[in-house]
Order: structure tokens, then C-alpha cells, then sequence
């Protein structure tokens, strides 16, 4: 899946067990590693409402 960089969010704890983002024009991607084995695709408005709630 062609996608920008992964990046790393600043409230990550000592490890890799942190949340990466990446996005496209049309979705972000999320996964809780750098290896990306698992990756959840939501569209910007699901993103941007996911923050709103938080």
C-alpha cells in the first residue's frame, strides 16, 4: 500500500508499542507498530471525529 511516512505519536512510551499514522489524499492509516503488520484504514472525517471524541 503506497502511503506517506509513518508517523510516530509524541505520546509514545519507551518501545514500539506506539500508535503510527500515515495518511493519503483520501484515507488515514493506523497501526500500533512501525513493522505495520496490522493496519486500520479510515476515511479523514472518521479520523478527525475519532479526535474530536478524545
Amino acid at each position: 500500500m503506497p502511503t506517506s511516512t509513518w508517523r510516530k505519536s509524541s505520546y509514545c512510551q519507551e518501545g514500539e508499542a506506539c500508535v503510527h499514522i500515515s495518511t493519503d489524499p483520501h484515507n488515514v492509516h493506523i497501526t500500533d507498530s512501525d513493522a505495520a503488520q496490522t493496519i486500520v484504514t479510515v476515511s479523514h472525517g472518521a479520523f478527525a471525529a475519532l479526535l474530536k471524541s478524545l
